[in-house]
């Protein structure tokens, strides 16, 4: 880790958590496919830590509630869409903080009254501001954020799905708590946020295997522009990257498209193992490494796949569908 990223910690280390991240166990998966390529599989059960603010989302979003209580912001402004898991989070985690929640939502057709998510987001007590597509376009540019803080001022900006330095941090801190070794550790990719955050924690000869939920997406690139966000030079983020591996084939048509095979397959390890996936990104995720393990490409090895949540739009995809899921 870089000695700026160690600094900046040391600053709010001692700050305590809103939520409990050890309720995050480790559940070890048995299966024929696993004892045929003596494959050692563990969940981290991320999913666990709450039902609003579950998988990566708090260890994204710890840090930055925290610089609101360092520099007095009143609360958080954020950015999303319509069935926007961080929305929810960033909500509940400002209301358990006792801050305000500003939710800019991609959409201006839409009310807080549009889906399940839109209303746990209200119930919650964040302030939905919708806004056109064109406009929301806008949400990585300084000088509309700018614009967004004069009519809520005081407020801490924290990007799309939590994707800044102090997310990124959050994410490192979930190495620490996987108290046995481990080979690989696998994530399904949005940001990057959390895969960067996860490859400063690991030991030398660990490895990271990240599954891109975005159809063309360049992972390395968006990786290396992290890192260099975060101040960390460019020699130290060539060592970082050479670590990992990107399976990109396993997007099924794009962000939050599915099939019938990945529907099944969800199907087939929550009735064999008891664990429910999302289809936007855990599923994905999962269904890329099964895969992998069936070709032989890890044999023997231990592997930590991380379960970043996602559940609560399951609701979503069953309106679609017509049916439940599981």
């Amino acid at each position: 880790m870089s000695s700026l990223i160690k600094a900046k910690l040391s600053d709010i280390c001692h700050m305590t958590d809103l939520f409990d991240t050890s309720l995050s166990s480790l559940s070890r998966i048995a299966d024929p496919v696993l004892e045929m390529h003596n494959v050692n599989l563990v969940i981290k059960r991320d999913d666990l830590i709450d039902p609003d603010v579950s998988g990566n989302k708090w260890r994204k979003l710890k840090y930055n509630v925290l610089q609101c209580e360092q520099y007095k912001n009143e609360g958080i402004l954020t950015f999303g869409g319509a069935y926007s898991n961080h929305l929810v989070a960033t909500a509940a985690a400002c209301y358990k903080a006792g801050l305000k929640s500003v939710g800019v939502v991609r959409g201006e057709e839409l009310t807080p009254e549009s889906n399940d998510t839109l209303r746990r987001c209200k119930d919650l007590g964040m302030h939905l501001h919708f806004v056109s597509r064109e406009e929301y376009h806008l949400r990585d540019e300084r000088y509309y954020h700018e614009e967004l803080l004069a009519g809520f001022p005081n407020l801490h900006v924290v990007p799309e799905g939590g994707a800044n330095y102090w997310g990124m941090i959050g994410c490192q801190e979930l190495i620490g708590e996987i108290q046995q070794p481990f080979d690989r550790i696998v994530v399904a990719q949005g940001t990057t946020t959390t895969s960067c955050g996860i490859l400063l924690g690991l030991s030398e000869h660990q490895k990271l295997t990240a599954v891109p939920a975005l159809k063309g997406f360049d992972s390395f690139t968006e990786m290396h522009s992290r890192f260099g966000k975060s101040g960390i030079d460019t020699e130290t983020i060539e060592q970082l990257l050479e670590k990992t591996e990107i399976l990109d084939a396993f997007h099924f048509g794009g962000y939050a498209k599915y099939d019938e095979v990945l529907i099944d397959f969800m199907r087939m390890f929550h009735k064999s193992h008891g664990v429910q996936l999302d289809h936007v990104y855990t599923g994905k995720a999962m269904f890329a490494l099964w895969e992998q393990i069936k070709l032989g490409r890890y044999d023997g090895e231990s592997i930590v796949f991380l379960h970043t949540g996602g559940l609560q739009g399951i609701a979503g995809l069953e309106e679609r569908m017509g049916e439940k899921l599981y």
